[in-house]
């Protein structure tokens, strides 16, 4: 697919079906200013309206000590009720759009995610970062509270306590602690991070994507609701899988003892 040439994201398809997403403000620390807001809510509307060839994508900071710094304090400073609530609508509609993006999405984390840094980290479907990386959510510092799903998904990655723990004192944890809680998935010197992330994000662009995507519908709308309503939610997901062209040629692939080819159809 062809993606604009954004003011503040690189975009790359570095495989067939692997795109990979570069926050692009070094010279901020990749911070999050209107301007991203912006680049973020074009780019995961037009992959969920028309994704073409891509079946995963990598999110990753450029640099190598900052992944991202949260909101841009510096645009922030002097805005006026009216100007910051306007800016923080079009981060809540970016950040629902992440959530909604039914592509799976990876974070490979080269370095620190601060506040709204970490939101974006904890609204991918997993994530993975180098070990110098830490994490926190210092909104209670600055005389807010995270706005971008933080209090809602980090409980739901390290537990209710831990979680309170982090939101109030808004102290950062290391890479390595993340990873011990359940914030990430795994943790690599930084020199290794992008090629372990890409391998994996190429192995799950291999498989069927029709099947990707309701795996994630699964899990996703599936932990809202009661056990016996998601068994049930699971299954009609499965039954729409069961007349696709790729069902047929994965079987079709088994017994004829070689690598399918899914097209998504």
């Amino acid at each position: 697919m062809t993606l604009p040439a954004y003011e503040t994201l690189k975009t790359e398809m570095v495989e067939p079906h692997v795109l990979v997403v570069t926050l692009n403000r070094p010279q901020a620390a990749n911070a999050i200013n209107t301007q991203m807001g912006l680049d973020y809510l074009d780019l995961w509307t037009r992959l969920t309206d028309a994704p073409g060839d891509v079946r995963c994508v990598v999110l990753t900071g450029s640099g190598e000590k900052i992944f991202c710094a949260g909101g841009d304090l510096k645009e922030r400073n002097g805005m006026t009720r009216e100007q910051w609530v306007h800016q923080h609508q079009i981060f809540e509609r970016q950040y629902w759009a992440l959530v909604d993006l039914y592509l799976p999405v990876i974070a490979a984390v080269n370095g620190h995610a601060y506040g709204g840094g970490f939101e974006t980290v904890l609204s991918c479907d997993f994530a993975y970062a180098a070990n110098t990386a830490r994490f926190a959510l210092p909104e209670v510092t600055l005389g807010i509270m995270p706005g971008t799903g933080g209090t809602q998904n980090l409980p739901r990655a390290i537990g209710e306590r831990r979680a309170k723990e982090m939101i109030m004192t808004g102290k950062p944890i290391s890479a390595q602690q993340a990873h011990e809680w359940g914030a990430l998935n795994g943790v690599f010197e930084p020199s290794e991070l992008l090629p372990k992330v890409l391998e994996i994000a190429r192995t799950i662009a291999g498989n069927a994507p029709l099947s990707v995507r309701q795996i994630k519908k699964s899990v996703r709308f599936g932990m809202q609701m009661e056990l016996k309503t998601a068994y049930r939610f699971e299954v009609e997901a499965y039954n729409h899988l069961v007349e696709t062209e790729d069902r047929y040629e994965g079987v079709r692939a088994f017994n004829e003892k070689r690598k399918p080819v899914f097209k998504g159809r």
